[in-house]
C-alpha cells in the first residue's frame, strides 16, 4: 500500500459542515442572503399562484414565501431551488461544479483504494497502516447512514380530522384534472426485500381522503406496488411534505436501486439524514417534514389521473393510476407548504435536473473515462436532449458511448444524444448546434436506436417504447469512411490575438 493512500483519508470526512436543520431553517437562510420574497396578498392556488410563480421563474427572480393562500391555514413555498445558486444553498455548496468537485474527490479515493486492496496479501501487508485509522473509518462510514429519532419535529400535531382540503395544493394549469401536490416525497417500502424508496410522484387530489399516485412503470414505488398487487395487500404509503432541500433532491435522484434516498441525502448534507417511524406503519419518513400524509394504496383500486401540465412543457394525457387513501396528517406546529410549478423550460425543476448533471458527471466519468463533459439543457426537459464530449480514440466510438448512456439508468429515456469531440464546449450550445450541422453526414452518422421511453413522451408512437436518435458529431477520419481531408477549425493566430490585445485602446473602437 502507498504512503499517500489513507493520506487522502479525511476526503471522507470533508463534509462535516453546518447542515439545514429542515426546510425553515432553508427558508431563513434564503430569506438572509437575498433570494426569497414573502407575498402578503391573499393569492387563490388555483391557477393565480402557478401563474405568479412561472412569471417569477421566467425572469429568473427569487423563492416566493405566499403568507396568504386563500382556502388554507398554511403558507406556501414556491422556488425554493429556481437558480443555480438556491440549488447549491440547497445543497450547501458554492456552486453545483463545487458539490460536484466534492463527490469526484470521494469517488477517486475510494476508486485507488479498491485497486490497491486488489489482493489478500495487498490487505495484509496494509494492516498496520489501516488498523490506527479503522475507527475513524467505521465512523466516517456509519456517520452517512440516516438516524432515528422518537421525538421528529414532523409529528408534533397528529390529525385524523383535516384531509387534503385543509392543504393550498395548486392547480397549476388550465386543463389540468384538479389540484395536485406536486413535491411530494412518497416514502414506500418493498414488501419482499424490506428495502426503503422515497421517490417524488405527482399526487391529484380527487376529495379530502384520496388522490392519485402518478407512480410510472419504471418508477421503485410501481415495481414495490407489484409485489403488493401480486398478494392482494393493502400497501402501506407516507407522504412527506416540507423537508431539508437535501431531502427533497435526494427524492428526484436517479440512484441505483436499491439505494435508500435518504442515505444519499445524509452524503450531500455532511449530516446524517434524521427520520422516524410512521405512526401508523412500518414505514420510515422524514423526521423534519413540514406535513407527513399516512394511508395505503389498495391494489384492487384504480382511478383516471390527469390531464397535468407537466415538465416537457405539453399537459401529460389522463391515464389510469392506484388511489392513495390518507388515514392521517402529522405536522410541525406551524408548518409551510412547500410546491412547484412545472411546465415549458425554465422552471425551478431544471436547476434541479443541472444539479443532477453535475453531481452524477464525476461517477459516469468513472464508469465512461472517455466523457469528458455533459450537458443536458433545459430545452430537452430533463433527458430527452444529451450532448457529450469525449477522447475519441477509435473508429465507432461515438457509437460505443451513445450505447453506454441508454444502458444508464434514467438514461435509458434520452431521445437524442449528440456527441462531439473533447475539446467543444458542451456548455456552448451555438457552438455544439455549428458541430453538429456541419461535421455529419446521415447515413454514416445518425444512430437509431429502440428501446424505452418515459411515460411522459407523447410523440412515441407507443406509450413508453420508440426509437431515440443517436448524432455522431466528432471528427471523422478513413477509418470510418471518410475517404476526404477533415479540415481544420477557422482560427486567429495566437500571436495576433496577443497584438490586438495590447493595443485594443488604440483603435478607437
Amino acid at each position: 500500500m502507498r504512503e499517500s493512500q489513507l493520506a487522502s483519508f479525511p476526503v471522507l470526512c470533508y463534509y462535516q459542515r453546518m447542515a439545514y436543520t429542515d426546510l425553515q431553517h432553508f427558508i431563513k437562510t434564503l430569506e438572509r442572503e437575498g433570494e426569497l420574497k414573502r407575498v402578503t396578498a391573499e393569492v387563490d392556488p388555483a391557477l393565480e399562484i402557478s401563474g405568479i410563480a412561472s412569471r417569477v421563474m421566467r425572469e429568473g427572480g427569487p423563492a416566493l414565501l405566499f403568507e396568504r393562500v386563500k382556502g388554507s391555514d398554511y403558507p406556501l413555498l414556491i422556488n425554493a431551488m429556481g437558480s443555480e445558486r438556491r440549488m447549491s444553498l440547497a445543497l450547501g455548496a458554492e456552486s453545483l461544479d463545487a458539490k460536484a468537485a466534492e463527490i469526484e474527490g470521494l469517488i477517486a479515493w475510494m476508486w485507488q483504494t479498491a485497486r490497491n486492496f486488489s489482493s489478500v496479501s495487498a490487505v495484509v501487508k496494509a494492516l498496520p497502516e489501516i488498523l490506527p485509522e479503522l475507527p475513524n473509518l467505521l465512523k466516517s462510514g456509519l456517520s452517512l447512514l440516516p438516524k432515528i429519532t422518537r421525538h421528529p419535529l414532523s409529528q408534533e400535531v397528529i390529525d385524523d380530522e383535516s384531509g387534503f382540503e385543509s392543504l393550498p395544493a395548486l392547480k397549476c394549469w388550465p386543463l389540468d384534472g384538479g389540484r395536485f401536490l406536486t413535491l411530494p416525497l412518497v416514502c414506500t417500502d418493498d414488501l419482499e426485500t424490506g428495502v426503503h424508496n422515497v421517490g417524488m410522484y405527482r399526487m391529484q387530489i380527487y376529495d379530502n381522503r384520496t388522490a392519485g399516485m402518478h407512480w410510472h412503470i419504471h418508477k421503485d414505488g410501481a415495481h414495490f406496488f407489484e409485489a403488493y398487487r401480486r398478494r392482494g395487500q393493502k400497501m402501506p404509503v407516507a407522504v412527506a411534505l416540507g423537508c431539508d432541500p437535501a431531502v427533497t433532491y435526494a427524492s428526484t435522484a436517479p440512484l441505483p436501486e436499491g439505494v435508500w434516498e435518504m442515505l444519499f441525502a445524509g452524503f450531500l448534507r455532511g449530516k446524517p439524514a434524521v427520520v422516524c417511524k410512521a405512526t401508523l406503519s412500518d414505514l420510515l419518513v422524514p423526521a423534519d417534514a413540514e406535513f407527513v400524509l399516512e394511508g395505503y394504496v389498495d391494489p384492487n383500486e384504480i382511478r383516471v389521473e390527469g390531464p397535468f401540465g407537466d415538465h416537457t412543457g405539453f399537459y401529460s394525457l389522463e391515464d389510469e393510476y392506484p388511489v392513495f387513501h390518507l388515514e392521517r396528517i402529522t405536522r410541525r406546529k406551524t408548518p409551510v407548504y412547500p410546491a412547484t410549478v412545472v411546465g415549458r423550460p425554465p422552471k425551478e425543476d431544471c436547476w434541479m435536473a443541472k444539479a443532477t448533471e453535475r453531481l452524477f458527471l464525476p461517477l459516469l466519468k468513472r464508469l465512461c473515462p472517455e466523457i469528458v463533459d455533459i450537458n443536458m439543457p433545459v430545452e430537452g426537459v430533463f433527458h430527452n436532449c444529451v450532448i457529450v464530449s469525449i477522447k475519441k480514440r477509435f473508429p465507432g466510438h461515438a457509437r460505443k458511448v451513445m450505447h453506454f448512456l441508454w444502458g444508464m439508468g434514467q438514461m435509458m429515456y434520452a431521445k437524442l444524444i449528440v456527441i462531439v469531440d473533447a475539446h467543444v464546449n458542451v456548455q456552448d450550445i451555438s457552438e455544439v448546434v455549428w458541430r453538429a450541422f456541419n461535421n455529419i453526414d446521415a447515413r454514416r452518422d445518425l444512430v437509431l436506436s429502440d428501446g424505452p421511453l418515459d411515460a411522459l413522451d407523447h410523440s412515441s408512437p407507443l406509450p413508453r417504447y420508440g426509437t431515440r436518435l443517436g448524432v455522431d458529431a466528432t471528427r471523422k477520419g478513413q477509418e470510418e469512411g471518410h475517404s476526404r481531408p477533415w479540415p481544420p477549425d477557422i482560427a486567429m493566430d495566437a500571436d495576433v490575438d496577443a497584438l490586438i490585445d495590447r493595443r485594443w485602446n488604440e483603435y478607437g473602437l
